[in-house]
């Protein structure tokens, strides 16, 4: 017994899961193979109940999209009802009309209940106009404008596109939503985009269901009267009385269902994209003010009172009930609303008590960790209008930014200020300004990168991402400018390019707690037993503070942090070993060293540096000095010492430079961070590398030492 109920349990079970098969394979063989009675009955009744449960399920679906199914399940619902329709068409066909008695026992039920309850017995006019006013219902009312509404729903869905995924990304960019709600924004964007396009093809198989349900009525209908009358030897009269019948129970039966998902699919198509029910929003909007209920109720009075036929006794108390209704929602709202200030009130109360101040004195705006304020002149710059370009290469700089240095930049705030002149850009690090420019919309910057034939006029300005000399030239003169060899930009280029070396110099000023716990957390989930290590081992634990000094002394010298599980995992080796967090950015260094010194090698892998001498590195740790609190060790020369040494480095650096080589220093590691901090201020682009460094990045990097940094003595 239990091994048959197993056996029944894998079959149900096989049947359920594969469901959707199992119905196709059904309904192709209901369009071939002759059905008895009690089977056409059946299925007559679930496809009346299924196209009820498509009604009710498209009723409480709060957005259109939701029911991503719906297309397929319509294309379903209605070969199934054609199947139905063509093998009852059969039966009615098939049947001998010479015997009453035999007709009805060998005939649909459910067929000839819906053709009695139409006919009232055998009034075969009456069911006739009934179906026909039922069909043109259908057909021109309902199916027709469902399939009107889909068609303008998929082409307005897809022409605005591109304008909502642009929204999209200009919320993410200007900060109002995250990367992940971006994400799921454009998912959802997608979705609807498919379901319209597909709803526009499913509407089509409603209308052709309806046609088709139409034209096997009209089939049956002469195919019975010839059948009645030539094989069957029936009067005009009698193949009208049964076969007129069972052909008009058999349309109802098909039309209802089809009827219903035209209904549906009606509903589906003219719903907005809320997220609440159809109910809810239907008793919202008509719950909005009892005036008009009340003013209706009066209308129906007035109305009782005027006609005086006897409809008074109907039209007065129907109108007193949408009297009493309108009452009713007027002293709803009007108690909401003192509900509402009653609280708005007491949350006021309750934050000047906390408070003990003026809550407006008191309230505190955080600032944001970026922001970029225009002029009321580069407005257009970020409308949707013209294209927002600037709002497009901000999202772009953000994403290079996070591969080429690592650091996930937080989302900037672009806003007007009126403030500054219109054409003048402030970029800002958490309130404070770090760049800004003016720029000349409908001019174009024109830099001479070496290439330059021809020189044209133009203002003259600088570039303000690097310096450079430049000038400005009208837009008519920007293919004259291109043709004579000048990098020719425009203002969102300018713009960009600006920020983008701003983020690059001030990295580790962007970088805090947060971003790098967002770091961690998402090596975690690629690496966590390293995270596990240096959070939680069994040698020194480091917190995200600790992380963050390190983080922030490689970004301060332009050290892309990407690889972060290498910095992770020379935490870990040396974090017991090494106390001084200066002396683990030293190894942290030494670990990437081949990643940094990529940097500056040129085309052959060639690594052009300057050495210290011996005498220099000799005064360096002679006057090297460490704070206690653990802060930056730094130099402690002499005033006259130390302009000994700005003037030997400059010299020398200044030399390479004209030769075309970057200002590289080589030197001891013991040394390296001094040796950069003693230039920071005179010399902020010299690169210091030390010699463990150069050593890490391996043999696949040629060094040549272009000449040595010596003092007056040649020390």
């Amino acid at each position: 017994m239990a091994i048959e109920n197993k056996k029944k349990g894998s079959i149900l079970n096989f049947i359920y899961s594969n469901i959707m098969a199992v119905m196709a394979i059904v309904v192709v063989l209901m369009l071939v193979v002759p059905l008895p009675k009690f089977l056409i009955d059946t299925f007559m009744i679930l496809n009346l109940a299924l196209s009820v449960v498509i009604l009710l399920v498209v009723i409480y679906t709060p957005r259109p999209s939701a029911f991503s199914s719906f297309p397929q399940v319509i294309l379903f619902a209605t070969i199934f009802g054609l199947g139905i329709n063509i093998s009852s068409t059969r039966l009615i066909l098939t049947a001998n009309g010479s015997n009453p008695n035999q007709l009805a026992s060998t005939q649909s039920s459910m067929v000839q209940a819906f053709a009695d309850i139409v006919t009232g017995g055998n009034n075969i006019i009456i069911g006739f106009v009934i179906f026909i006013i039922i069909i043109v219902v259908q057909v021109v009312v309902i199916t027709k404008g469902a399939s009107r509404v889909s068609e303008v729903a998929a082409r307005f869905t897809l022409d605005a596109m591109s304008t909502k995924s642009f929204d999209i990304d200009n919320q993410l960019s200007q900060g109002y939503i995250t990367e992940d709600e971006a994400k799921k924004m454009k998912e959802e964007l997608r979705g609807d985009i498919d379901f319209y396009s597909n709803m526009d093809g499913s509407s089509k198989f409603v209308s052709g269901n309806v046609k088709a349900g139409i034209f096997i009525t009209i089939i049956n209908l002469i195919g019975g009267f010839a059948i009645g009358m030539l094989k069957n030897h029936l009067s005009f009269s009698e193949s009208l009385s049964i076969y007129a019948n069972l052909t008009i129970g058999d349309g109802l039966l098909s039309q209802l269902p089809s009827l219903m998902l035209s209904f549906a699919t009606g509903i589906l198509v003219t719903g907005d994209k809320s997220d609440v029910e159809l109910g809810e929003r239907i008793i919202h909007e008509f719950s909005v003010d009892g005036t008009i209920y009340e003013i209706v109720g009066v209308f129906l009075c007035v109305i009782g009172v005027a006609l005086r036929n006897g409809t008074q006794f109907l039209l007065i108390p129907i109108g007193g009930l949408f009297i009493f209704v309108g009452i009713r929602l007027a002293r709803k709202k009007d108690d909401e609303k003192k509900i509402e200030l009653e609280k708005e009130v007491a949350e006021k109360n309750a934050k000047k008590n906390a408070s003990g101040s003026n809550p407006e004195k008191d309230s505190f705006a955080p600032l944001d960790p970026l922001s970029l304020e225009l002029g009321y002149g580069l407005i257009p710059l970020v409308e949707k209008e013209n294209g927002a370009e600037l709002l497009e290469r901000i999202t772009r700089i953000r994403k290079e930014t996070a591969l080429d240095l690592g650091l996930s930049v937080p989302s900037i705030h672009v806003m007007d200020n009126i403030n500054i002149p219109p054409n003048e850009y402030i970029f800002k690090i958490r309130g404070i300004e770090a760049g800004s420019y003016s720029v000349r919309p409908g001019y174009y910057m024109c830099m001479n990168a070496g290439s330059v034939t021809e020189e044209i006029k133009g203002e003259p300005t600088k570039d303000p991402a690097f310096g450079m000399p430049a000038i400005w030239v009208p837009e008519d003169q920007r293919f004259d400018a291109e043709q004579a060899g000048y990098a020719v930009v425009d203002s969102p280029t300018i713009i960009a390019t600006h920020i983008t070396e701003i983020i690059r110099s001030h990295a580790s000023e962007i970088l805090g707690r947060q971003e790098v716990a967002a770091i961690i957390e998402a090596t975690k989930k690629t690496n966590p037993i390293i995270v596990e290590e240096v959070m939680n081992g069994n040698g020194r634990k480091f917190s995200y503070g600790d992380i963050e000094k390190v983080l922030k002394a490689l970004l301060a010298e332009q050290v892309s942090i990407r690889d972060i599980v290498t910095i992770l995992e020379t935490l870990s080796n040396f974090g017991s070993v090494l106390g001084s967090t200066w002396d683990l950015v030293a190894k942290v260094r030494e670990a990437l060293g081949k990643q940094i010194c990529m940097q500056y090698v040129d085309e052959a892998n060639v690594l052009h540096v300057y050495s210290l001498s011996q005498g220099w590195s000799q005064k360096f740790l002679e006057h090297t000095q460490v704070p206690a609190d653990g802060s930056k060790p730094y130099v402690a020369f002499d005033p006259v010492d130390g302009r000994k040494w700005i003037k030997s480095a400059s010299d020398i650096l200044t030399i390479g430079k004209k030769r075309g080589f970057m200002p590289i220093i080589m030197c001891s590691s013991l040394i390296r961070l001094e040796v950069k901090s003693s230039l920071e201020r005179d010399m902020p682009g010299v690169v210091v590398l030390s010699e463990k460094e150069i050593l890490a990045a391996g043999a696949g990097i040629k060094l040549e030492v272009l000449g040595e940094i010596t003092d007056e003595e040649g020390n």
